[in-house]
This record gives C-alpha cells, structure tokens and sequence, in this order.
C-alpha cells in the first residue's frame, strides 16, 4: 500500500492528495505528475482539483524530481527549459502518473511520441513583474542598479529601457530570488503568473505591459499532458475537458509556433504575445539582440473562433506568419536563431511594428 498524505479536499467529498513516494493506479483516482518546487504544487493542486469536481473522482500529485530542479547551472548550459519537463514525461510513458502539468513556457516546441497536450487552462497574468526594494519602479532605479534574471530575453528588454543597468544571472526558486532583493540585488524579474500563484503579489513593485516587454511564448499558461492513448477515454477526457480554455490555447499555441518555427532555444530574446479580440486573433512577437540595442517588431492577425473546424490550424499558421516577418526583417541577424524562413504566405491584416530601436521603417 502507497502512504498517501492529505493536502486538502475538492468538491462534493472528492480528495486531493500529495503522495508520499510512488502511487499505483487504482480505481476512482487520478494520478498527476509534477515538479516539487512550491510553484509547481500550488498550481498542480488547482488543476486537481478542477479534475476531482469534473470527474467525482480523487486525484494524487505524484512529486517528480527533475535535472533542473537539482542542477544550479543556467539553462543554456543544461539544455533549456526542457530539463524540466523530460523526467516528467518518462514518469507519465512508464505508467508512474495519468497526467503531468508543467508551465507551459518549460516545454519543448517538439512533439512527444505518446503524449500530447490535452489540456490548456485558462491563463494567468502573462505579463513579467519587477519586483525592487523599496518599491522602485524600473525608471526608478539608480544607474548601475543590480536587477538579477535567468532570462536573456528580459535581460535584453531590461537593457533596451535602461543600458544602465548592471544585469546579474539569476537562478533558483522564487523565494530564494526575492530573498536577494536589496541584499546583492537591488531588484529581479520575474513572471507576475508564478508570484500571483504563490500570494507573493505584494513583491511585485511594476508589471511590464506586454506591448512594451512581450512575454516568453505560453508565460502564465500550463499544460496538461497526458498519454496519446488515454486522451479521449473516460475519465481522462472529462477532466481535461474541465480544464481547456479555448482562447488561452489559441492564444499559446500560436506563440508557441513563432518560437518552433524560428528554432529558438532559451538562449534567444524573443517574445511573443497573443490575444482574442473581436472574433481575430492577434500575435506580436519581438526578437532582440543580446545586449538589447536591436529589437524587431511585428504583429499579425487572422480571423478566429472558439469551437469552428475551420480555424482549428489558425494559431500556428499565425505563428508561422509571424516569424517568416521576423526573418524577413532581419531576426537571424541580430539573434541565434536556427530556423529559416517558411514559404507560407502571411495572412492579411499584418502591420509591421517600427516604433521600436532596430526596427526596419
């Protein structure tokens, strides 16, 4: 027999567990993978509990140890953010878990062989938050401030606004990064999504809009995999279809394509954002130099809507739309991509961006 420790109750008497150790399947409980960072289990346990209301079953969090979880090298140099996501997915093919639940902007932009996304839950605050000490705002800053992030992305954005500024990498869990501010940092960026989940808002001294500091690809998103195979049978489909939001998934996968179709690794500044409005959806993506002197802008838009057949592929051509602009402004020249540029047409409605340093005009 597994040990099983409480961690609260769902709805209508269902539970919801964390386990202590492995956890074998068994009728009437759900199984979901995760990492044990305190993130990680704060928004695990909201997923499990949507699953446990919509499916009148209990549900485990099954904790799963990942390289990026022990290692503190940067990314770059372990191979990105997919270091946290492979030991998750060989758990979920060897059968340990049902479903694995990972921020969406740690997975890699490749398919899975017997796993696929099955769920994307409606998205948190996507934007990037500044968290200084004493309340100061980016402006606010004293030349030559400290501002620690693992991200050459917002390092780039941090550096376009303020070249000033002295950029520090920065690794470990939230608490631990906001433990530095204003002892050798004077101040760190982070994803406002991962703060609002832990109740770490008042941290946060400035939310970048997303026009200005668009986001990594998917930010504020998680993904549920699940296996290919178990996808559409009951109960597994119920719950992931008390989980998907329609638009949050639109919006994610078509970001999540510029970044695929431009081949950029974590080490690459590109942003992305997207959003429904209007029955069209809207992609602005950025790429930038390291050092944040060149930034190239682009946003595109195609016709949407939730549920209809015909728009099924829309996001990813969006995507793909993007990034061929992003190319075809000069993006592998200013940035380590991979990618070359796709021949698909771009979609009408598109309108280059050349408010921004580096933007062709």
């Amino acid at each position: 027999m597994n040990t099983l420790d409480r961690h609260n109750t769902g709805a209508e008497g269902t539970r919801v567990f964390v386990a202590e150790g492995a956890v074998d399947a068994a009728p009437g409980l759900l199984r979901v993978g995760t990492r044990g960072s305190a993130l990680a289990v704060a928004q695990t346990t909201t997923v499990a509990e949507i699953m446990a209301a919509a499916t009148g079953l209990d549900v485990a969090l099954v904790i799963v140890t990942t390289q990026g979880d022990t290692s503190r090298a940067p990314l770059s140099q372990l191979g990105g953010t997919g270091v946290f996501v492979s030991t998750l997915r060989d758990a979920l093919l060897a059968g340990e878990c049902d479903f694995a639940v990972h921020s969406l902007k740690d997975l890699p932009t490749g398919a899975c062989p017997g796993i696929g996304i099955g769920a994307i839950p409606e998205r948190a605050d996507a934007r990037d938050a500044l968290c200084a000490r004493d309340g100061l705002t980016l402006d606010a800053l004293p030349s030559g401030a400290r501002v620690g992030t693992g991200s050459p992305r917002r390092a780039a954005q941090l550096l376009a606004r303020r070249p000033d500024l002295d950029v520090r990498d920065l690794r470990g869990n939230v608490d631990t990064r906001l433990g530095r501010v204003g002892v050798d940092l004077d101040a760190v960026v982070l994803a406002c999504a991962g703060l609002d989940r832990l109740g770490r808002s008042e941290s946060i001294t400035e939310r970048f809009p997303l026009d200005e500091a668009p986001a990594a690809p998917g930010q504020g998103a998680l993904a549920i995999e699940v296996r290919a195979d178990d996808a559409t049978r009951s109960p597994y489909a119920e719950a992931l279809a008390a989980l998907d939001h329609a638009e949050s998934r639109a919006s994610a996968l078509a970001e999540r394509a510029v970044l695929a179709t431009l081949e950029a690794g974590c080490g690459a500044p590109v942003g992305a954002t997207a959003h429904v409005g209007e029955g069209r959806l809207v992609l602005r993506a950025e790429v930038a130099s390291l050092d944040g002197t060149q930034r190239l802008v682009t946003v595109e838009e195609l016709p949407w809507a939730a549920g209809d057949p015909e728009h099924a592929q829309t996001p990813q051509r969006l995507g793909r739309a993007v990034a061929q602009r992003l190319f075809e402004m000069g993006a592998a020249m200013i940035a380590p991509l991979s990618g070359t540029a796709p021949g698909a047409d771009r979609p009408g409605g598109s309108r280059p961006d050349s408010s921004l340093p580096g933007a062709p005009r």
